[in-house]
């Protein structure tokens, strides 16, 4: 017969400084892991959240990013050529647009940073009319120094707000709106007219980039192909969302860090629910004894035993989700390898993740708990009955 769960529960609440400090331990381990999960499904998150899905994005061959990419209106002109375009107002969907970076101060602290600054043009904003609207004032004039900001940026840099002046290159612009990106990155980035940027940049005439929206699927894939096919451009189109995707990459040395401490913190753990359960072993020699007088199985006291420590373990993992629970929705940055400035995110702290992070828990107790299940197991009924 089995011992009964009441039993286990008794135990753990009798003790209830060993049982809180180990399940402390454990749940500490367990929300860390939880965070770093967090952030990275964040980040993700904001990145394949972005883009449209026949949206393509042209830079010139071989460039890893807008930034470091270059477009002379000249190719601007050849592209516009193409077929397979969908069309807006007789006119065709595309952007020629310039990216460069800015360095703000970051709010609350003396830490600066860099911030994508993007130069569009009308059209380019109405391309991207289902991930972006205007929020507080209005869109820049063309032709003028003017500027909207996202709203993630405007939340996290200090002087990004209405009415604000930034000096962008060799010029200073008026920040003239605010709109909301949503949970995509543009909601970190602020946007000017492209030809002033460009020419108050120092960038000449060239952009960093063309986005072009397809009229389907097919017209996108013969577009690609005729972008690289077409001997008088060294450029090369890709989905936007592609690009985006490939920028999550900034995230994996976070990924394998967190893995790594989560590792190295659940061996702490899983060594202090052992000594936890040493402990309650060594106390509890009588006891053991007489349940084996009792009838009650060796095998039947290593699975108590083991329940006892699973019992501690989910206890510290359901105190980790109750900790971690807070942080979903709370504003994160991380600097983005590819475009060398921040990438703004959420925090996402789903139901799947708290589910792994009670079974992470929950595998830290089962190690914890089996070598001393074991020894009480092997305990001789006889000699603890000589001892009472």
């Amino acid at each position: 017969m089995r011992v009964p769960l009441s039993y286990n529960l008794r135990n753990l609440l009798v003790r209830k400084t060993t049982t809180a400090m180990t399940a402390l331990g454990i749940a500490l381990t367990v929300a860390v892991m939880l965070g770093i999960l967090g952030m990275l499904a964040g980040l993700e998150h904001s990145f394949q959240t972005t883009g449209h899905p026949r949206h393509l994005l042209v830079f010139r061959r071989g460039a890893t990013s807008e930034l470091s990419s270059a477009i002379t209106p000249e190719n601007v002109q050849v592209l516009r050529g193409k077929g397979g375009m969908e069309t807006a107002g007789g006119e065709a969907m595309i952007s020629p647009e310039l990216v460069t970076t800015l360095n703000l101060g970051v709010q609350g602290s003396d830490q600066t940073t860099n911030v994508n600054v993007r130069g569009l043009s009308p059209m380019g904003i109405r391309m991207r009319a289902e991930s972006v609207k205007l929020v507080e004032g209005r869109w820049f004039e063309r032709g003028q120094r003017e500027l909207v900001a996202g709203q993630g940026a405007a939340a996290t840099y200090r002087d990004v707000a209405v009415g604000k002046p930034l000096l962008v290159g060799s010029a200073q612009f008026t920040i003239v709106g605010i709109f909301s990106g949503g949970q995509t990155a543009f909601n970190g980035e602020i946007w000017g007219e492209n030809h002033q940027l460009s020419t108050d940049a120092g960038r000449g005439s060239s952009y960093s980039s063309v986005l072009i929206r397809a009229a389907d699927q097919a017209s996108a894939r013969g577009l690609i192909q005729a972008v690289a096919d077409d001997q008088r451009l060294t450029l090369e189109a890709t989905p936007e969302i592609n690009y985006y995707l490939r920028q999550t990459e900034s995230g994996q040395p976070l990924r394998y860090l967190g893995i790594f401490v989560a590792i190295v913190m659940a061996v702490g753990s899983v060594f202090a629910a052992m000594n936890t359960m040493y402990a309650a072993v060594a106390r509890r020699a009588r006891e053991i004894g007489v349940l084996r007088v009792l009838g009650f199985s060796r095998a039947s006291i290593l699975f108590s035993f083991v329940v006892e420590s699973l019992l501690l373990a989910l206890f510290g993992g359901g105190l980790a989700c109750l900790l971690a629970l807070p942080f979903n929705g709370v504003a994160g940055r991380m600097g983005n390898s590819v475009t060398f400035s921040q990438a703004l995110f959420e925090f996402r702290i789903t139901p799947q993740m708290l589910a792994a992070g009670v079974a992470f828990a929950a595998v830290m107790g089962a190690f914890g708990g089996l070598l001393p299940a074991r020894v009480a197991a092997r305990q001789d009924p006889m000699t603890a009955l000589r001892e009472l």
